[in-house]
């Protein structure tokens, strides 16, 4: 971690002095963005503090998260208006919050904690460090800093937003403190079968009938190492699940040892394509997913646009090119 002390030690004074903590992560929480708000809301309500956690529209949990403590979650419309302090976990750019970036400006102080290296540097306090492997690690950070108790539940959202961010610890953005950091949380009680078992290892079994159409339309294009595919609604529909049942689905195409790059193109209603990006190295998806309107990291990036499928599949094909 490079981030300087200094910074770590304001935003922990800031969290210490604020009596309304009010915490938003990205719409559509993945494990860091969900277990990094969840333990730093927790942490805070056991410190006395009063304090609620939420994420813009559509507000809907991945099954594969449930087993966090979801009672602190509000509803988008419950978010405060003027909070005391607004604690922006895992999200680059106001965008990111749905209609929670509107509360940005109303709030008495922000403070953004997030890794993601293309973070716009909003807010009053910023912790940020792209060279953390997770957004949890920055929070276990604060507490530190903060002194407070980590309880078994803290440790399980922490250990959570590093399990997933890393790959349970295979993914190049591992390091030897992440891996000290995570031998911490054991200790306080975290339990990574509780994890693996829920994210990993449990797909209702529409799943596999969705996989089975995605995967048996995919592309791999062996000149510039890139394999596609593209899942729509209607698939969706015809296996009887919903987008909260897919994001497992691009960490089975990158499977494929020819291609450098995965990408996966999802079809909503009204013409949305929500595209996820990941490379083994040699390509700078993150770079390609800003420019695209997204954002994300070297190795797992993404981004939103209107259109066919088959049309933005074509543009990231014809623009790869120009991130390696």
């Amino acid at each position: 971690m490079t981030i300087d002390s200094s910074i770590i030690e304001e935003a922990a004074a800031a969290i210490e002095e604020a009596s309304q903590i009010a915490l938003a992560c990205h719409v559509g929480p993945d494990g860091d963005a969900l277990g990094s708000m969840l333990g730093l809301a927790l942490a805070a309500r056991n410190a006395g503090k009063e304090t609620v956690a939420s994420f813009g529209s559509p507000f809907v949990l991945p099954p594969s998260l449930s087993f966090l403590p979801l009672e602190i979650l509000v509803s988008p419309n419950e978010f405060p208006k003027t909070p005391e302090l607004m604690v922006v976990l895992d999200v680059g750019s106001t965008e990111r919050l749905g209609e929670l970036g509107s509360h940005v400006s109303d709030s008495g102080k922000v403070m953004v904690i997030d890794h993601h290296v293309t973070n716009e540097g909003f807010g009053d306090i910023a912790v940020v460090d792209p060279t953390a492997a997770a957004t949890g690690e920055l929070v276990f950070a604060i507490l530190g800093e903060l002194g407070w108790k980590i309880t078994p539940e803290v440790a399980m959202c922490l250990l959570t937003a590093l399990v997933t961010d890393t790959g349970r610890f295979s993914y190049s953005n591992t390091t030897p403190l992440t891996l000290r950091i995570a031998a911490d949380l054991l200790e306080a009680g975290a339990d990574p079968s509780v994890i693996g078992r829920h994210v990993y290892e449990e797909e209702p079994f529409g799943y596999l009938k969705a996989l089975a159409v995605a995967m048996g339309r995919a592309t791999l294009d062996p000149e510039i190492g890139v394999v596609t595919t593209s899942i729509t609604q209607q698939d969706l529909d015809g296996a009887d699940v919903d987008w909260s049942d897919t994001e497992n689905l691009i960490d089975v195409l990158r499977l494929a040892v020819e291609a450098d790059t995965a990408v996966l193109a999802k079809g909503h209603k009204g013409g949305r394509v929500k595209v996820s990006m990941r490379s083994r190295g040699d390509t700078d998806v993150g770079g390609l997913a800003v420019a695209m309107g997204g954002g994300g990291h070297r190795l797992a990036a993404g981004f939103t646009v209107e259109g066919e499928i088959e049309a933005v599949l074509e543009q990231v094909l014809e623009r790869i090119e120009d991130f390696r």
